[in-house]
């Protein structure tokens, strides 16, 4: 194998970086050229199909950063449509026309989904990102509790029957995802932060965090000390809520609420989906969450008991709303993503050269030797449709009568974050945050260095 392409689609995530730095320096030690794909499968689709070359002399060029942020060889949310064969024939023409011997595809389950029908023209692996931390498997058979049922307007409507049989942590298939612990990190520091302004105001503060289905990053968020911790696994009984809510309200005059952003009722409704808006892949834009929260608690409770503890103020000034937002997916990721997301690129190229097509690279864990490295066909996600699902946070972890992490949570947890960030990542905060020249000197993009060397199939672009 001499040159392969390596590309990363959908949304952001802190440690992108991170594993492409991982790529390359393995690609180096075994004299394979690298060419970036420029915007994701978005770059396929194009005619002239930008790309960058990442190891020139089996050098990683000098943008490429592992403690930045985001991609520099960009995104998109834009996926070869495996019905389209029009479109999968001419992807695979670009791929061939690159001179390229595989393909390493870093994404979560849409990437997932959308590399399979290239498998057919050139060897192609993953290597696993997203904050939502919803890539992989609670345990093996997982993907055979799936029920399809057809909607009213022809299409279908996946449903995940109830989990059977004994589980183990250590049975995760992909135990955590680069990006899921610096987005933890986030929220958990907005919460902690949000605090003293509900203690001062004795006010309850509803903090919503990203997530979409999966409850992960809402469970992380219980470092940050909220008091009650909301997921989308677990329906909310609205009663129940405003009862916890007054109780810890009574005794310390200030409450904390931490929800995901997927979160539904006893019913299994959405309380913040905006059906009619979808991301570019075709899922629901879930927000407003926390405002549906707002609103239903202060029916519940009532004006009476907010006039009593807070002597005649507005009930609606009582509780505020905030959300973590695109802050947790951006920024410099801990040290932890960038440990793993490192490893997981050098290990997709292992995967690429071992002849491992359709495989995804893999962080395990277990009790005996921790963290480590490992591999799957990705036909183990495959459900009997051929459809991957993304991964939903196992019931055992949440418990639903305190609202808060299990003990099974919680020992799910402690192994990602009991080291999770080191002494560098609080060294840069005191280096740069304050440092004199960002009062005096622009931002230099790192676009503005890639730019210069893009390069085209078709040069005349």
């Amino acid at each position: 194998m001499k040159r392969i392409g390596i590309l990363t689609a959908g949304g952001d995530t802190p440690a992108l970086n991170a594993t492409l730095h991982g790529a390359i320096t393995r690609a180096n030690e075994m004299r394979i050229e690298v060419y970036g794909l420029m915007r994701g499968f978005g770059s396929l689709m194009n005619e002239a199909v930008p790309h960058v070359h990442l190891n020139p002399l089996f050098q990683p060029i000098p943008e490429l950063e592992p403690t930045r942020g985001g991609t520099i060889i960009g995104s998109s949310r834009t996926y070869v449509d495996p019905k389209r064969k029009d479109q999968i024939d001419a992807v695979g023409n670009r791929l061939q026309q690159l001179g390229l011997d595989g393909l390493i595809c870093i994404g979560g389950d849409g990437t997932m989904n959308g590399l399979q029908p290239l498998a057919q023209f050139i060897p192609t692996v993953l290597a696993p990102k997203t904050i939502d931390n919803d890539l992989g498997l609670n345990y093996a058979e997982e993907v055979e509790n799936w029920d399809r049922e057809v909607t009213g307007d022809g299409g279908f409507r996946y449903i995940q029957r109830p989990d059977s049989g004994a589980f183990d942590i250590e049975q995760m298939i992909n135990y955590c995802t680069p990006g899921y612990a610096t987005a933890v990190f986030e929220a958990a520091h907005g919460i902690q932060r949000v605090r003293t302004t509900a203690e001062s105001h004795r006010r309850i503060v509803i903090v919503e965090v990203m997530g979409r289905h999966s409850g992960y990053i809402a469970l992380g968020a219980a470092y940050g000390q909220p008091d009650i911790v909301l997921v989308p696994e677990a329906g909310v009984n609205l009663d129940r809520l405003a009862a916890r809510v007054m109780e810890i309200y009574d005794a310390q005059k200030n409450v904390v609420i931490v929800c995901g952003e997927g979160v539904v009722d006893e019913n299994g409704n959405d309380l913040g989906s905006e059906h009619s808006s979808t991301d570019p892949a075709g899922n629901a834009v879930l927000t407003g969450a926390a405002e549906a929260l707002k609103h239903l608690l202060l029916e519940r409770i009532g004006e009476e008991y907010f006039n009593k503890v807070r002597r005649g103020a507005r009930p609606g000034s009582a509780v505020f709303t905030r959300k973590v937002g695109h802050t947790q997916r951006g920024g410099r990721p801990v040290r932890f993503d960038r440990h793993h997301a490192s490893g997981l690129g050098g290990q997709a190229v292992d995967m690429l050269v071992d002849g491992r097509s359709g495989a995804v690279s893999l962080l395990q864990w277990n009790r005996a030797q921790g963290f480590y490295l490992d591999s799957c066909p990705g036909s183990a996600f495959i459900d009997r449709w051929g459809h991957i699902h993304p991964r939903k946070m196992h019931r055992s972890f949440y418990d639903s009568e305190l609202m808060k992490p299990s003990a099974t949570g919680i020992e799910y947890l402690l192994p990602i974050f009991t080291s999770a960030v080191g002494a560098d990542d609080v060294e840069h905060i005191r280096q740069t945050v304050f440092d004199s020249g960002n009062l005096t000197q622009p931002y230099h993009s790192v676009n503005t260095d890639i730019d210069r060397r893009i390069r085209y199939l078709n040069e005349s672009r």
